[in-house]
């Protein structure tokens, strides 16, 4: 049976613990540490994961806590906004939880952080619990403390910095997700090894087919690893003030192409597209060969990652990013690599370098 646990510090001090498991077995005695003899719970999930997980997720939790209340709605981007925020506060309001209660988000992204966000501003912060479902959620959304929503299309626009009170991780979720889902998610493993941890990088890529099949073994090593840096990076920079920007790798284009396409696109495929175009420039740096290019294109390409949408051009996307919330000073923080698993924040990066990484790379469309 698989049981890892990841600590992970802020300041010096316990924050939380990352757990990962092959099932929902233990989330019972990793609750009632918290207490939840005494407290109501929420149980805040979308349509399509609840017909999956919340009947068993429902029956392990409900005995350890004084009630278990459950909130659903619509899956997909489109419900991460200010409107579901709302209808959530409406029903913790209706079912009279204080801050003494909890919340829990059982499902991807969307799910973790909308529900780590309404945890953050509901009577100015109450405890809520990741439990991600999905391999995107689990191996980044659900680890450092970022809640939020989107705004009249702009990505994650409003939000908090607001660290649960725990991370569960039940791998055998991935088996159940579609292979545009579970893709997804391999953009941002694909992304930690880039910018942080090149052996990581190479083991994902040597393992490729273990990892497309879904071999149980492989899904937890990429799980792990990927928790792995994503803990180190947010324990250096909880908020974002420093190093913690460079999981920005891929994001900049990857956020206007997804703003552009009107979320058709998920946001790993995005961020696929955003990490290859900010590869090209790096080579155009001279900070990358043109075989290392090349190997980490294949590697995305390999995993099934779409090209550029046609219908977009170079001039759109550069255009877009002028919105990035990424922006400081007038600015974008454009992340690039100097080197195979290790990248550095440029504030020197010009709309012509774009354009020419949409040129060099063939994926220019006028």
């Amino acid at each position: 049976m698989l049981e890892k646990r990841l600590l992970v510090q802020a300041e010096g001090k316990k924050a939380y613990d990352i757990v990962i498991e092959d099932s929902f077995s233990n989330l019972a005695e990793e609750l009632k540490k918290f207490d939840t003899d005494k407290r109501k719970i929420c149980l805040v999930t979308e349509r399509q994961v609840a017909s999956w997980y919340l009947d068993t997720v429902y029956e392990i939790v409900e005995p350890v806590c004084k009630k278990v209340d459950i909130f659903i709605f619509q899956e997909g981007e489109s419900s991460k906004n200010l409107n579901t925020v709302n209808q959530l506060y409406r029903f913790l309001i209706q079912h009279e939880f204080d801050r003494k209660d909890m919340l829990i988000a059982l499902g991807g992204g969307v799910v973790g952080d909308l529900t780590g966000f309404a945890a953050a501003t509901y009577l100015r912060g109450i405890d809520f619990v990741q439990v991600p479902t999905s391999l995107l959620s689990q191996v980044d959304s659900s680890i450092g403390g970022k809640t939020g929503v989107d705004f009249q299309s702009y990505k994650n626009m409003v939000g908090a910095f607001y660290m649960p009170k725990l991370v569960y991780i039940n791998i055998s979720t991935l088996k159940t997700l579609s292979d545009r889902e579970f893709h997804s998610g391999l953009g941002e493993v694909i992304k930690h090894g880039l910018i942080c941890d090149a052996s990581y990088y190479k083991w994902v890529r040597d393992n490729k087919e273990n990892i497309l099949a879904r071999d149980e073994n492989a899904l937890a090593l990429v799980v792990e690893g990927s928790c792995r840096i994503k803990r180190a990076v947010v324990e250096e920079d909880p908020k974002e003030q420093g190093i913690r920007a460079l999981l920005n790798f891929g994001h900049t284009f990857g956020h206007s192409i997804e703003k552009l396409m009107e979320f058709q696109l998920t946001h790993g495929e995005c961020v696929a597209i955003g990490c290859i175009l900010a590869a090209g420039m790096s080579r155009d740096r001279g900070y990358l060969t043109e075989a290392q290019y090349t190997e980490i294109k294949n590697l995305f390409q390999y995993f099934g990652f779409p090209k550029l949408p046609e219908e977009l051009d170079s001039c759109e996307v550069i255009n877009e990013t002028r919105h990035d919330k990424k922006m400081a000073y007038g600015s974008i923080r454009f992340i690039l690599l100097r080197e195979l698993g290790k990248a550095e924040i440029f504030r020197d990066v010009t709309e012509e370098e774009m354009a020419a990484a949409f040129l060099s790379s063939g994926e220019q469309h006028l």
